[in-house]
């Protein structure tokens, strides 16, 4: 494969130094001994030159020569050693969420960089990502011995951290999980036996332990997810000096062949093949009630992951989207359509090629804003002094997470599919670097959670938390936004078309509601996935005005000379693109929700598959 990193920085200067207000958390008490706005250009700046240099230039070997299962152990790419200890050596990964860590950044500044990072070799990703959730686990829900056991070397990556939730027979059903975990008669000391799978970086070669995050059901405990206990299940045991000493009975059994992510170990764990297997517990076991305490906490790290997902995937479509933008521009082919009989010109002035890249462009910026300005509100909630910001940015916070993970992650395919297609039958080789960027991005709307289970849980939960008023603060901010503008000159057919799709959005919540009355969960349940994506088309069109009217202000300071014309000019153009091209695209759902089309549900299973 042809790699070429294509990637830069002046999109995240913008959002986090001219969009969001990144001097509130930064004058927390957490951050205001570090770093200062003015930082963010050599931040920024320093983490793309490493992705360029030190992280892109190992995405061959990755892909080419992939992990690899011999002999019981898994086998990385020597290349992929060096990038992990770059990557951690330079404070990009768990040390980050170390909370005496004094260099930490925001998290809103952390994904902006780790962006970088991912786009340059994303099958890197699970060796170090996993590990801070995993660690932030253990220092929000463990004991005092487990953190002093297994905090300082998973912060500063010597040791990693894996998330071990999927079984064979329990996938997207976690309740259905058959670990056990078995009482030695020490406390918060058990046996644990069962098997894992698809367990993201459960072995590999590079450091000396991983620091298993495993899900386990206690003898006794209730049935379903509420039943369901938290365990560290180191592979080895620490020894009284904190090194690795016994081996601790966790065996990778192999490793998934896959579509793309080659140099991510994606593993078969089993724990107590030998019935010697020990997991500490997190936390308190069951009550007299049965109930345990495992998923809460589990989901504690897989919000995170899931908004981890959704940015990843917005990295990957960037990518593709600036090299299929190289390749238009040097790429000569065609006759302009304003002079058919003139001289041949690249690609990039046909009118199709302009479309395809400009929905490209508008749709990484909506990922990237909804993305990092999630992130950005994790750090309100989590830093703020002020209680009324934090539940507010809680309750933006809790809608966002399946709109992150999904809507980018789904529109991300899209996205590089589009930037393939621009190559044509070149974009199907791995002469260049696209066809990889596809490949590998297609796990991401399958794995931390399915985006039909996002989709369930925004229209099954988020949208009626606390009797639907989370939901509600969530969609009065959007029309908040359109009344104080509507009346903006330069976006009037702009807010004309928010203020169509709010309207719209209201129909669609009343069909949803009705269907709810009734008792149609077959209804909902076939529309979910689509009113997510209404949903976050809503919520970007939103984000991207907010940006486009920041961006008009300074083009009418700065003029049409500024270096930096052309880019706020883009700002502009991908929310007019938006607003005008796929917002409509709400109206659309509407319809065929009041037609009330039943015949995916209705037809005969006998039908489906069989050939015409």
């Amino acid at each position: 494969m042809a790699s070429n990193f294509m990637h830069y920085s002046r999109d995240h200067k913008f959002i986090l130094k001219e969009w969001l207000d990144l001097e509130e958390v930064l004058n927390t008490e957490r951050f205001k001994d570090g770093y200062s706005v003015d930082d963010i250009d050599f931040i920024l700046d320093n983490a793309l030159k490493g992705a360029r240099e030190v992280i892109a230039p190992t995405i061959e070997d990755s892909d080419k020569i992939g992990a690899q299962y011999e002999n019981g152990q898994v086998i990385t790419p020597a290349s992929t050693k060096e990038a992990y200890f770059f990557i951690q050596d330079n404070g990009l990964c768990s040390s980050n969420y170390d909370p005496n860590d004094p260099a930490a950044v925001p998290l809103c500044v952390l994904w902006s960089m780790l962006e970088y990072i991912i786009g340059a070799n994303p099958s890197l990703g699970t060796l170090y990502l996993a590990t801070g959730g995993a660690a932030g686990l253990i220092e929000d829900f463990g004991s005092q011995q487990l953190k002093d056991t297994y905090l300082p070397k998973m912060y500063s990556g010597q040791w990693a951290g894996t998330m071990d939730l999927t079984e064979p027979n329990a996938g997207s059903e976690v309740g259905n999980i058959s670990t056990r975990a078995i009482p030695t008669g020490e406390p918060g000391v058990y046996k644990i036996k069962g098997s894992k799978c698809f367990i993201s970086g459960g072995d590999q070669d590079i450091t000396e332990n991983i620091i298993h995050l495993t899900l386990a059901r206690i003898e006794g405990s209730r049935p379903g997810t509420a039943g369901i206990s938290l365990f560290v299940v180191p592979k080895y045991l620490p020894d009284e000096n904190g090194n690795p000493g016994k081996f601790n009975d966790v065996i990778c059994a192999g490793i998934e062949h896959k579509l793309g992510l080659h140099g991510n170990p994606t593993c078969v764990m089993n724990y107590g093949e030998n019935d010697d297997c020990i997991g500490f517990l997190v936390g308190d076991p069951p009550g007299e009630d049965g109930i345990a305490q495992g998923m809460a906490q589990m989901f504690n790290m897989m919000n995170e992951e899931r908004l981890m997902t959704g940015l990843s995937a917005a990295a990957l479509a960037a990518v593709a989207y600036h090299n299929a933008a190289d390749y238009a521009r040097q790429r000569i082919q065609g006759k302009p359509t304003s002079n058919p009989k003139g001289e041949q010109v690249a690609i990039i002035n046909h009118e199709d090629v302009r479309r395809s890249l400009m929905m490209q462009k508008a749709y990484i910026d909506a990922f990237r804003a909804m993305a990092i300005g999630t992130f950005y509100l994790v750090d309100i909630k989590n830093n703020s002094t002020d209680q009324e910001k934090v539940q507010h940015a809680t309750n933006i916070y809790d809608v966002n997470v399946p709109l992150v993970k999904a809507f980018c992650s789904d529109y991300a395919l899209e996205c590089i599919s589009a930037a393939l297609q621009i190559y044509g039958g070149y974009g199907f080789t791995e002469e260049y670097p696209v066809a990889e960027l596809y490949r590998d991005a297609r796990i991401y709307p399958i794995w931390e959670g399915t985006n039909y289970i996002q989709g369930m849980d925004l229209v099954g939960r988020k949208m009626t938390m606390k009797q639907g008023q989370v939901f509600a603060v969530w969609l009065q901010e959007i029309t908040d936004f359109v009344e104080t503008n509507s009346n903006n000159s330069e976006f009037t057919r702009e807010f004309e078309l928010m203020k169509k799709a709010e309207q719209q959005f209201g129909e669609l919540q009343t069909i949803l509601n009705s269907w709810r009355e009734e008792g149609k969960k077959d209804m909902i349940k076939l529309f979910a996935t689509r009113i997510l994506h209404a949903t976050s088309k809503l919520y970007a069109a939103k984000l991207l005005l907010e940006m486009a009217l920041i961006a008009q202000n300074r083009i009418n300071e700065i003029g049409k000379d500024h270096h930096d014309y052309h880019f706020y000019q883009g700002k502009v153009a991908s929310a007019r693109f938006f607003t005008r091209n796929i917002l409509p695209e709400i109206g659309a759902l509407v319809d065929i929700m009041q037609e009330g089309d039943c015949t995916a549900i209705e037809v005969d299973e006998a039908i489906l598959g069989i050939g015409s």
